[in-house]
């Protein structure tokens, strides 16, 4: 290769340079700014399906997460009190299509009241599945019924935490409350 062919394909390398940072945006505008949150999974308040009148005390960006605890999940009464209260207020759907896992996670706040539900449904796949509507609601209202829950403290201090219950589901049937 001669040189007036190296010195072309350097003048070309040197402008497809220059075009590509002119045309990228350097600066971002403060007004542009995104907001992410803190941890995938946190649950923001919504205003279309949360109750309005439940707060966390100590801020978003203070809720602990349950690998944060330290110990497991905080029940006022222990499991059995909240594994009663599920076999004593579900009613089970026969359905041999009806199986898999039904996740209700939430916030626990300072005052250890729950608010900001959300529901995750899959198959023993793990894949999504939407369940009958009268299993879900089932137990999401008891769910947001059980008020025992107990205010943990960090330092002395009552903090927020976020919780959750699976439901294993078969045919229909609640078989198994985790955690």
């Amino acid at each position: 290769m001669n040189r007036t062919n190296r010195m072309k394909k350097s003048y070309l390398a040197i402008i497809l340079l220059f075009s590509i940072l002119c045309g990228c945006q350097t600066e971002k505008k403060v007004s542009e700014k995104q907001e992410y949150l803190r941890w995938v999974g946190d649950i923001e308040q919504n205003d279309q399906i949360d109750d309005l009148s439940f707060e966390v005390c100590n801020g978003d960006d203070k809720i602990l997460q349950y690998f944060k605890l330290g110990e497991g999940p905080v029940y006022n009464g222990e499991k059995s009190k909240v594994l009663n209260t599920f076999k004593s207020n579900y009613k089970p759907i026969s359905d041999k299509k009806e199986n898999g896992l039904i996740r209700i996670r939430f916030i626990v706040n300072s005052k250890g009241k729950a608010g900001r539900f959300r529901v995750l449904q899959s198959g023993y796949d793990y894949q999504e599945k939407q369940f009958n509507q009268k299993i879900v609601s089932q137990l999401l209202n008891i769910t947001k019924g059980i008020e025992n829950w107990e205010v943990f403290y960090r330092n002395e201090v009552p903090v927020d935490y976020y919780m959750y219950l699976i439901f294993k589901i078969k045919n229909g049937q609640l078989t198994e409350i985790l955690p």
